[in-house]
C-alpha cells in the first residue's frame, strides 16, 4: 500500500488523525470581536496614553466609531499625558492614575491596554478579574511566566482577550495568505524571512524604553512579535522549537562618545544620529511637556550604557508541521523593508515591501515610518506592490496588489473596522487574534531570547501549558 508522507496529508485527514476535530475548531475566531451589547454603546477604558494609545486606539476610534462606543475612563501614571490625551482624543471622561479605582468607578465593558510591554500582563489580568473584556497591543506580554498568568486569568474569568495584530489586515499580507491557503505552490517546506529597520526607525527603539529588556523583552519580543505572528498565520501552524543568536554591536556602549539626550547634547555636530524632537509638535506636547511628572525622556541618547537589548538577531524556527524557517532582524539598515520567500513542493513565492530598487518609494527614508504610522491617510491605492509566484518547470507570475496608504499598509483601519463596526463579518482568512495567537508569537521571541542566553535550542512546549499544533487551532 502506498504511504502518504506528511506533506501529502490534507487538512481533513490531519484533523481526523490528531483528534483536533472538536469544539476548538468549530468556533470562529471573529467571535472574539462580538459585541453583545445590542442597542447600547460599548463602554471603553484606555490604560496607557502614549503615542499608540492616544492615536490608533484613541483619537481614531473616537472619530470613526463614536456611534458605537464611548470612552468612560483614561488611565496613566503620568497626569500630564492624561490631560493631553483628553484633548487630543476629543473625549470628556474621567482620568485616573489608579487603574483599580478607574475599574471600580466606571465599570467598562472593554479595556484597551497600550502601556509599556512589561506591564501589559498586570492590566490584562486585573481587567479580566474585574469583569471586562480586553484588547491589548502587541506584544501580549514579555516572558513565559506572565504569558501563563494571562492564559490562566482568561480561562478563569470567562472573558475575552483580543490581541491587535494589525499587520494581518494589510491587503498585501492578506494576498500572501490567500495564495498560501489556496495551495498555490503546494505544501510549504521552508521559509526565508528577513526584516530591515533603517537608521531612523530602527534607532528610535534605542532612544525609548524599548532599549531596556526589562521593559520591552528585547526587540525579539516587542518588534518581532509582528513578524512571528505573520509567520504563524501564513503557515497556519505553530512553532515547535527555536535556536537563535543575538548581540548588541552597534548601539549602546558601542560608541566613543555619548550624552544624556539629543536636546542640548554637546555632540550634535558630530553625531549622525542626532534627532531633533522639537520639530514634532505632537511628541513635544505628549512627552516633553510632561517629563516632570514621571521622568520619561523620549529623545535619550542612542549610545547610553544602560541599553541592554540586541541590535542584530537571527533565529531558526522549526514548526510543528515540519516547516523550517530562517529569520533575521537588522536595526541599522540604510533602508526600511523586508523580504520573505516560501519554498513549496510545487514552486516558490517571493514577497517584499519597501526595498527601494524594487518598489515605488517616493519618500526619504527618514519619513517612511511616519507615513506608515499615519492614522489620517486613507486614500485609495495609487500604486501596486508585487508578489512573485514561481512554478516548478514553468516561468514566474507577478501578482499585483494595490498599495493603500495609512497605518501598517492599511491594516490599522481594517482591524479597527473589524473590531468595532463589523465584528460579525465573515473572516475566511482568520485575521482575528486571541491569546493563543498572542502567546505563540511572543513565545518564539521569548524562546529565541532564552536560546541566545543559554546557547541551546528551546522547545515552545516547555514554556507554557500550550502545546504546539501542526494545524493552528481557531482559539
Amino acid at each position: 500500500m502506498e504511504q502518504k508522507n506528511k506533506h501529502n496529508m490534507n487538512r481533513r485527514e490531519f484533523i481526523a488523525t490528531t483528534g483536533l476535530a472538536t469544539g476548538a475548531l468549530a468556533v470562529s475566531p471573529s467571535s472574539l470581536f462580538a459585541n453583545n451589547l445590542k442597542g447600547t454603546k460599548m463602554r471603553l477604558a484606555l490604560v496607557g496614553t502614549g503615542i499608540r494609545g492616544t492615536g490608533m486606539w484613541g483619537r481614531s476610534v473616537v472619530q470613526e466609531f463614536s456611534d458605537l462606543v464611548e470612552f468612560v475612563g483614561l488611565c496613566d501614571v503620568n497626569p500630564g499625558r492624561l490631560e493631553y490625551a483628553k484633548k487630543y482624543m476629543g473625549v470628556n471622561c474621567p482620568v485616573y492614575t489608579d487603574f483599580d479605582k478607574m475599574m471600580k468607578e466606571v465599570k467598562p465593558d472593554r479595556v484597551i491596554v497600550t502601556t509599556v510591554d512589561a506591564t501589559h500582563n498586570e492590566f490584562i489580568i486585573k481587567a479580566l478579574k474585574m469583569g471586562a473584556d480586553v484588547m491589548t497591543e502587541k506584544p501580549m506580554t514579555t516572558d513565559e511566566f506572565k504569558c501563563q498568568a494571562i492564559l490562566d486569568a482568561e480561562r478563569e474569568s470567562g472573558k475575552k482577550v483580543i490581541v491587535t495584530f494589525n499587520y494581518r489586515y494589510s491587503p498585501y499580507m492578506t494576498k500572501v495568505k490567500e495564495l498560501l491557503q489556496s495551495k498555490r505552490i503546494g505544501d510549504i517546506v521552508s521559509v526565508d524571512f528577513h526584516w530591515y529597520l533603517n537608521v531612523y526607525h530602527g534607532a528610535s527603539y534605542f532612544r525609548r524604553w524599548h532599549g531596556l529588556r526589562d521593559k520591552s523583552g528585547t526587540l525579539l519580543v516587542h518588534k518581532a512579535t509582528h513578524h512571528f505572528d505573520l509567520l504563524n498565520w501564513w503557515l497556519d501552524s505553530e512553532p515547535e522549537q527555536v535556536y537563535a543568536w543575538g548581540d548588541l554591536e552597534f548601539y549602546g556602549k558601542n560608541h566613543d562618545f555619548r550624552g544624556q539626550k539629543c536636546r542640548g547634547c554637546e555632540y550634535v555636530d558630530k553625531c549622525k544620529f542626532y534627532w531633533d524632537i522639537t520639530q514634532d509638535k505632537r511628541l513635544m506636547d505628549l512627552y516633553v511637556a510632561n517629563e516632570q511628572h514621571d521622568g520619561y525622556i523620549r529623545d535619550k541618547c542612542l549610545w547610553r550604557n544602560e541599553i541592554d537589548i540586541y541590535d542584530k538577531m537571527a533565529a531558526q524556527i522549526k514548526y510543528a508541521n515540519n516547516v523550517f524557517t530562517s529569520y533575521s532582524l537588522t536595526t541599522y539598515s540604510p533602508y526600511e523593508g523586508w523580504r520573505i520567500a516560501f519554498n513549496g513542493t510545487k514552486g516558490r513565492i517571493d514577497a517584499w515591501e519597501d526595498v527601494p530598487w524594487e518598489s515605488d518609494i517616493k519618500l526619504n527614508q527618514s519619513e517612511l515610518h511616519a507615513q506608515d504610522m499615519n492614522q489620517d491617510l486613507k486614500e485609495e491605492a495609487k500604486s501596486y506592490d508585487l508578489i512573485m509566484v514561481s512554478d516548478n518547470f514553468k516561468s514566474y507570475t507577478p501578482v499585483k496588489v494595490p498599495k493603500p496608504t495609512g497605518g501598517h499598509g492599511g491594516g490599522d483601519e481594517r482591524l479597527r473596522d473589524h473590531i468595532f463596526r463589523n465584528p460579525e463579518k465573515p473572516d475566511p482568512f482568520r485575521h482575528a487574534a486571541g491569546t493563543r495567537d498572542g502567546s505563540m508569537s511572543i513565545l518564539i521571541g521569548i524562546a529565541a531570547r532564552n536560546s541566545i542566553e543559554s546557547g541551546k535550542p528551546v522547545k515552545i512546549g516547555d514554556l507554557t501549558d500550550l502545546k504546539p499544533m501542526p494545524v493552528r487551532p481557531t482559539k
